[in-house]
């Protein structure tokens, strides 16, 4: 069975309020829904979309929304922080080869934004399925992976 986030026990969870900072960046990403569920896409197929994060040590990937069935693959674990959507800041630590999978009904969506806490780089892989529930967000020009 496949699991998923809401298999995941988080480290710490905090409900107290956001820096400023945050906030207004997750009002924006409200405003307009940011598409990268990674920091370079990789590949993409008529059916697949394939993603990779790299965060340094402090690094941290923005806001972005989740439409799209997917799963992610962290290469070489961590820990990292999230804020999720409904106001929640959790921790969790990563196994190398964990793996969850996220599905989405018609409408149903997910932001959160991700902050490498651990001592090296944390990298995950994130695939996301084009033939969803919801029709996929368009991708800005300079995030694909250019090959020479």
């Amino acid at each position: 069975m496949a699991l998923t986030m809401l298999d995941k026990k988080a480290v710490q969870e905090d409900r107290s309020e956001w820096p400023a900072e945050i906030k207004a960046e997750f009002e924006r990403e409200s405003r307009n829904p940011n598409p990268c569920v990674g920091s370079q896409l990789l590949s993409e197929t008529d059916k697949v979309r394939i993603w990779i994060i790299r965060l340094q040590p402090g690094e941290r990937i923005g806001f972005h929304r989740h439409v799209l069935n997917y799963f992610w693959t962290s290469v070489n674990g961590g820990r990292g922080r999230q804020h999720l959507m409904d106001g929640t800041t959790v921790e969790h630590s990563y196994a190398p080869g964990e793996t969850r999978h996220e599905t989405y009904g018609p409408g149903e969506y997910k932001v959160h934004d991700l902050e490498n806490l651990g001592d090296k780089e944390m990298i995950f892989n994130t695939i996301e399925f084009l033939d969803s529930a919801n029709p996929p967000l368009p991708v800005p020009v300079g995030v694909r992976l250019t090959h020479n």
